[in-house]
């Protein structure tokens, strides 16, 4: 039997959402051991001059906890 925790993590992008989900995962595949998966909760965005800034998602990521 394997025991899962899940964190959340806040990343963000200038560029897309799928970019700042994608550097999101990529940091916490360094940091965390096992990662098995995860799921885009909130999306967001900063505006500047009556554009967007920055693409910001919110990820809970699932990770298997070693014996």
């Amino acid at each position: 039997m394997s025991v899962a925790r899940v964190t959340e993590i806040i990343a963000s992008s200038k560029k897309s959402f799928e970019d700042a989900t994608e550097k999101g995962i990529d940091r916490a595949c360094k940091t965390l051991k096992g990662v098995q998966g995860a799921w885009v909760q909130d999306q967001k965005v900063t505006v500047k001059d009556g554009k967007i800034d920055e693409y910001r998602v919110t990820l809970k990521v699932t990770f298997v906890l070693e014996d």
